[in-house]
């Protein structure tokens, strides 16, 4: 890796979204798959005159699994994080304490070098939260989503009594409490879980899987997957769920819209589910979005070029936005 070719956006993370200043403690989290990455922070931090403190733990094992104890605790002291791993740290009460005690996280599972330098990270983030707060406003007011595609989408939920997330996953995280993912760019909402019915064709990538050779069919009744069909895929994403033992892995737990005019489909959900043209479901924990699902995982899925409709109104036609 390059490193100079990565310090753009480091330099956009610490600076622009989030708001790093002088005499802060900034503690980034990282693992060994994600070591050279995370020294492109410690230096843009480094530059700004910002004393950060980098620590190295093993990869998890999967997404939402905890970091081991002393990592919780050091989150939880410090003013600004940046989890730079392998696999998300962001749907674990590690983070949801360390938000609860006025911790400013970004979350950054999966980053890539391309991220950094052609891709999501690069976004005019001021234009990626202008959208988002446009949409989530919208959302707020909204009881039923429907969405469907050419591919066979089609589905419906109900969000009465829920929020999205306020603020949303904007990327600018400078004030006191604030976290999302970088790269950011996504509007989302925990849906009434037993709400959900229908069909959902996950056909850009899905987690852990990456992106997909051939889509994957869920038949969702009272928001749990009943049916996986499709290829090779749907097979393997069959047994990773059913390995965890865990029956919440299969709940609907999120409904995400991406808002990042930089982001692509490269297989990397962390990018992914920013991308325009698309909506997300995930699977399982929703516990820390305002939902009621504690599971061992959260999995989300892509659906390429939706119509989208809040309370029967058209907000995006095919993948574009109506707004």
């Amino acid at each position: 890796m390059q490193l100079a070719s990565v310090m753009k956006g480091a330099m956009i993370a610490v600076r622009d979204c989030m708001g790093v200043s002088e005499g802060e403690r900034v503690l980034i989290v990282t693992d060994t798959g994600k070591l050279e990455l995370a020294h492109s922070f410690f230096l843009a931090l480094h530059s700004l005159g910002v004393d950060a403190t980098l620590f190295l733990m093993t990869p998890r094992s999967r997404n939402a699994e905890e970091p081991p104890p002393e990592v919780r605790v050091a989150m939880a002291s410090c003013d600004v994080a940046l989890l730079v791993t392998t696999v998300s740290l962001t749907h674990t009460h590690a983070r949801m304490e360390a938000t609860a005690r006025g911790v400013r996280i970004a979350s950054m599972p999966g980053l890539t070098e391309d991220m950094m330098t052609v891709g999501a990270m690069t976004a005019n983030y001021q234009e990626v939260s202008a959208l988002s707060w446009k949409i989530a406003r919208m959302m707020e007011k909204t009881r039923i989503v429907e969405i469907t595609t050419d591919g066979g989408t089609d589905l419906r939920m109900s969000l009465e009594g829920r929020r999205p997330g306020i603020p949303p996953d904007d990327g600018l995280y400078r004030e006191k409490g604030r976290w999302g993912n970088l790269p950011a760019g996504e509007v989302y909402i925990a849906p009434v879980e037993e709400s959900v019915e229908g069909v959902a064709v996950i056909d850009g990538s899905m987690s852990p899987l990456g992106i997909l050779n051939e889509p994957i069919r869920l038949t969702i009744q009272r928001g749990r997957v009943v049916k996986i069909e499709g290829g090779r895929e749907a097979q393997s994403l069959s047994r990773f769920l059913a390995a965890l033992g865990d029956p919440n892995a299969y709940v609907v737990g999120e409904l995400g819209i991406g808002t990042n005019h930089k982001a692509r489909i490269t297989g990397n959900i962390l990018e992914d589910e920013k991308a325009f043209r698309t909506v997300h479901l995930a699977l399982g924990m929703n516990v820390d979005m305002g939902g009621v699902i504690e599971s061992k995982t959260h999995n989300d899925g892509i659906i390429c070029n939706p119509t989208v409709k809040f309370d029967g109104v058209v907000v995006m036609e095919k993948g574009i936005f109506t707004l």
